[in-house]
C-alpha cells in the first residue's frame, strides 16, 4: 500500500462518527480480514494492519484532532513511527487491541490475556521523576544521574518467581496456552469464547516452589542509578521518556517506562521567552546620552555591547544566536536587551547645578517624533 487511504474510509465510518461507532467498525474489519480467517492471503493481512493503524489514530482524541487538521502528514511519529500497521508486528496489534473483542474466540489472539498465543504478558508501571535544569544545562544538553527507587527483576529467580528459576510446571488447566476455550450452543449455532486461564492467571505455567527472595512475585524493591540524557533546548514542563526504565513487571513481563518531567531553574539575570532570552539593561543617564560600551550577561558568560549616543529607554538591542537552541534543531534564539535609563533619586549640589543648567537647553526637550514613539508604545500596552 504505497499511498495511505483516508482512515475514515478504511473503517467505513463518517468523519463525525462516535468513539463507539469507530470501535465497532474496527472490530468488524479486524474479524473480516483476520489472518487466521484468511490464511496465506497477503492482501487480507495488509487490510488487517491498515484497519489497526486507522483505529489506533481515530480512537485517540488528540491524534484524531491532529489527523483531521493535517491528514497523514500530521501523524509522523504518532502511530508506531509513521504508521502503526507498518511499524509493529501482528502480535503487537493483538496485544494492543485484543481487549476490544470482548472474549470473542475462534481466531487465535482474540481471546485470553493480551497476545496472540493467549498468554498474558504483564507490564510494569511507569515511573515519573522531575529533573531541575539550569539554563546552562539547557543550552548545551546534559547527562544527569539520578537514583530511583523502583521494582527490579529478582536476580535470585531471574524474575520468574520460582525458587532458583526452575521450580515451575506447565499449567494443567490450559496446557501452557494461558487461555481456556469454551463452546456454548446458541440459537445461531455453536459459539466459541476464550478467556484467561483462572488457574495460572494467563501465564501458562504454575510455580511449584516460590522464590524465597521475592515470594513468587519475580520483582523486589530496590534502587537503581539511571543516567538520563537531556537534549539541548528542553523547556519547563516538557516530558521525556526512557523505555523500559520504569518498574519491572511481575514474573518476566515488560518493564514500564521512566517519564522525566523538566523543571527549569530561574536565572538571576535572564528571562526565557521560548528560545529567546531577555535581559533588562540599566544605563546611566550619561552613558545613554554619550554612548559607550557595556557588558551584558549571557547563559555561559558575558558579551560586550556598544551603546550608541542618544539611546532611548525602551529600545531593544539584539544579540544574535545568544539565546537557547531549539530542541528540534531548528536554529538558536537571540538575547534581547531591553534598555532602561536609571534616574538617580538624590543628587549632590554640584550635580544639581549642572542639571539646572541642562534644564534650560533645548537639547533636553523631547522632539515631536520622540513623543509620538513613546505614545505609540504606551498605546500598544492597552490595545
Amino acid at each position: 500500500m504505497s499511498k495511505k487511504r483516508d482512515y475514515y474510509e478504511v473503517l467505513g465510518v463518517a468523519k463525525n462518527a462516535s468513539a463507539e461507532e469507530i470501535k465497532k467498525a474496527y472490530r468488524k474489519k479486524a474479524i473480516q480480514f483476520h489472518p487466521d480467517r484468511n490464511p496465506d492471503d497477503v492482501t487480507a493481512e495488509d487490510k488487517f494492519k491498515e484497519a489497526a493503524e486507522a483505529y489506533e489514530v481515530l480512537r485517540d482524541d488528540n491524534k484524531r484532532a491532529r489527523y483531521d487538521q493535517f491528514g497523514h502528514a500530521g501523524m509522523t511519529g504518532a502511530a508506531g513511527g509513521g504508521g502503526f500497521g507498518g511499524g509493529m508486528s501482528m502480535d503487537d496489534i493483538f496485544s494492543q487491541f485484543g481487549d476490544i473483542f470482548g472474549g470473542f474466540g475462534g481466531f487465535g489472539g482474540f481471546g485470553g490475556g493480551g497476545s496472540r498465543g493467549g498468554r498474558r504478558t504483564s507490564r510494569g508501571s511507569d515511573l515519573r521523576v522531575r529533573v531541575k535544569l539550569s539554563l546552562k544545562e539547557i543550552l548545551n544538553g546534559v547527562d544527569k544521574k539520578i537514583k530511583v527507587k523502583k521494582y527490579v527483576s529478582c536476580s535470585h529467580c531471574n524474575g520468574n518467581g520460582s525458587e532458583n528459576g526452575d521450580s515451575y510446571t506447565t499449567c494443567d488447566t490450559c496446557k501452557g496456552s494461558g487461555s481456556v476455550t469454551r463452546v456454548t450452543n446458541t440459537i445461531l449455532g455453536q459459539m466459541q469464547t476464550s478467556s484467561s486461564c483462572p488457574t495460572c492467571d494467563g501465564e501458562g505455567k504454575t510455580i511449584t516452589k516460590k522464590c524465597s527472595h521475592c515470594t513468587g512475585e519475580g520483582v523486589i524493591r530496590d534502587e537503581e542509578v539511571i543516567t538520563i540524557q537531556i537534549p539541548a533546548g528542553v523547556a519547563e514542563g516538557m516530558q521525556l521518556s526512557m523505555s523500559g526504565k520504569g518498574n519491572a513487571a511481575r514474573r518476566g513481563g515488560i518493564n514500564g517506562d521512566l517519564l522525566i518531567i523538566v523543571e527549569e531553574e530561574q536565572h538571576p539575570d535572564l528571562i526565557r521567552d521560548e528560545n529567546d532570552l531577555i535581559y533588562n539593561l540599566f544605563l546611566s543617564f550619561p552613558t545613554a546620552t554619550l554612548g559607550g560600551s557595556v557588558e551584558v550577561p549571557t547563559v555561559d558568560g558575558v558579551a560586550k555591547m556598544k551603546i550608541e549616543p542618544g539611546t532611548q529607554p525602551g529600545k531593544v538591542l539584539r544579540l544574535r544566536n545568544k539565546g537557547l537552541p531549539s530542541v528540534h534543531g531548528y536554529g538558536t534564539g537571540d538575547l534581547l536587551v531591553n534598555v532602561n535609563v536609571y534616574v538617580p533619586e538624590k543628587l549632590s549640589a554640584k550635580e544639581t547645578k549642572i542639571m539646572k543648567e541642562w534644564e534650560t537647553s533645548s537639547n533636553f526637550e523631547p522632539s515631536k517624533d520622540a513623543k509620538k514613539t513613546v505614545f505609540s508604545k504606551f498605546k500598544k500596552m492597552f490595545d
